[in-house]
């Protein structure tokens, strides 16, 4: 089981390296073997399964998902904790919420996202 005080500190340095649009720190906190499930996917690489597998196809999709939303920052609201897993909800530049379940490895590293976002208007 993850502490809540572990889960809030992963939290916090996530949305930071997302905030500073750090590539290479936001790319430390997922393992190499990842796999990320989100609605954005399908938005921005057009992958109707909307999941991206392994680290180098993660930081091309970020990186083409920084470049598109130049004005992108993440503001935490919750830190939720579970057995090898946290979820973060928190909201967008446009107000919107967004939950993310992280599943983590022995290392703390992000293993397995499953994103959900908001997109009424």
């Amino acid at each position: 089981m993850i502490s809540q005080d572990k889960a809030r500190e992963i939290a916090r340095e996530w949305i930071d390296a997302w905030n500073s649009h750090d590539l290479d720190s936001i790319m430390s906190h997922y393992s190499d073997d990842v796999e990320l499930t989100s609605p954005n996917v399908v938005k921005l690489l057009g992958d109707e399964k909307g999941t991206v597998r392994g680290s180098d196809a993660l930081r091309a999709y970020f990186e083409k998902g920084l470049a598109a939303f130049p004005d992108l920052r993440f503001e935490l609201k919750e830190v939720f904790t579970g057995v090898n897993s946290i979820v973060l909800y928190y909201t967008r530049p446009n107000g919107h919420p967004c939950a993310e379940l992280m599943v983590l490895n022995g290392e703390d590293k992000v293993e397995k996202v499953i994103a959900n976002y908001d997109y009424s208007e």
